[in-house]
């Protein structure tokens, strides 16, 4: 495996060979050039991935004594708008996680609803687009579980993460197939390092992929779709970043 050049790497080694210093996710959008490059082998590596692992193959996991003392921040740190101050203020009690679209049982989760859950916990690695990785405790149902409970109608073929935060006055989404909403390692993460999940890292809840590229791992969810497809859904390539500034849709590592 160490002679295998990763996606990560890839991103990593091209943006210093160019030179730039990624000080966040948004720094790639000066370079169209180079993020052209770096984005262009989505659709082979999506077919490699698909094709040589096990759809069910795990992301490594590691011990407590593993995990890393400082977990940086991704993305957004705060959504900072009223509608977010005042969940923090009411620390999420009146929060619900609306799951809808393809469904045939629409449901309306709390986070103790969530947290009643068969849970799955699991340390593992972050790897973020700017170059960094660091290694947490997640906790959290399965994303599968939930869907299996509001029962996805044979027709949905993604499912679509809406979350609090606005970039550049644009609502954040995330979105991934079945495949990878069914993966045994997806979650819907309530808790980090065994504590409740912190402003900056995604509170209420964020989604924990943890065979794809950090960007992915949506935070701050508020909803989750079912749908036939990404057309229509922001600028249709099925997130921010995508829709924004080319990131691939299927950031596998």
């Amino acid at each position: 495996m160490s002679a295998i050049l990763t996606r990560r790497a890839l991103v990593a080694g091209g943006a210093a060979g160019t030179g730039l210093l990624l000080a966040g996710c948004d720094r790639i959008a000066s370079a169209p050039a180079t993020r052209k490059i770096l984005f262009s082998g989505e659709k082979i590596n999506l077919g490699l991935q698909r094709a040589l692992t096990d759809r069910a193959a795990l992301a490594p996991e590691f011990r407590p004594d593993q995990m890393s003392p400082v977990f940086r921040t991704n993305g957004t740190i705060n959504p900072n708008t009223p509608q977010y101050a005042a969940m923090v203020a009411d620390r999420f009690a009146g929060w619900r996680l609306a799951i809808g679209g393809l469904v045939q049982r629409p449901l309306s989760l709390s986070l103790a609803d969530l947290a009643a859950m068969p849970q799955r916990a699991q340390i593992t690695r972050h790897d973020c687009v700017e170059g960094w990785s660091a290694i947490g405790k997640w906790q959290g149902p399965l994303l599968g579980t939930v869907l299996k409970l509001a029962g996805v109608r044979d027709a949905a073929r993604y499912i679509v993460f809406r979350c609090a935060d606005f970039i550049r006055g644009a609502a954040y989404y995330e979105s991934i197939d079945l495949i990878d909403a069914f993966h045994p390692q997806t979650i819907l993460a309530w808790a980090m390092n065994d504590q409740r999940l912190s402003v900056g890292h995604g509170a209420p809840i964020r989604l924990r992929l943890e065979r794809q590229l950090g960007y992915k791992h949506a935070k701050y969810v508020m909803a989750i779709d079912a749908v036939a497809s990404l057309d229509g859904i922001g600028k249709g390539k099925g997130g921010y970043w995508e829709d924004n500034v080319n990131y691939d849709w299927y950031a596998g590592i």
